[in-house]
């Protein structure tokens, strides 16, 4: 009896919160920043490897013209 009380206590306040539309804005918000932030992140060491890469190339070509 005491858990089915419980259980009820649980998804009453688990539905106010969903249901809350006070700061909602903000968490959206703040999942769109991080969102952005890891790709960004992400996209940053990918395209470090890339100019990297393509500077190593120049260097290696300018070497070889000049001997």
């Amino acid at each position: 009896m005491k858990i089915n009380v419980s259980m009820k206590k649980l998804r009453t306040a688990v539905h106010n919160v969903a249901t809350n539309q006070d700061g909602q804005d903000l968490i959206e918000y703040a999942l769109v920043v991080a969102l952005i932030a890891f790709a960004a992140t992400a996209g940053m060491s990918t395209l470090a490897g890339n100019i990297n890469s393509a500077f190593t190339s120049i260097g290696g070509t300018l070497t070889s013209y000049t001997g």
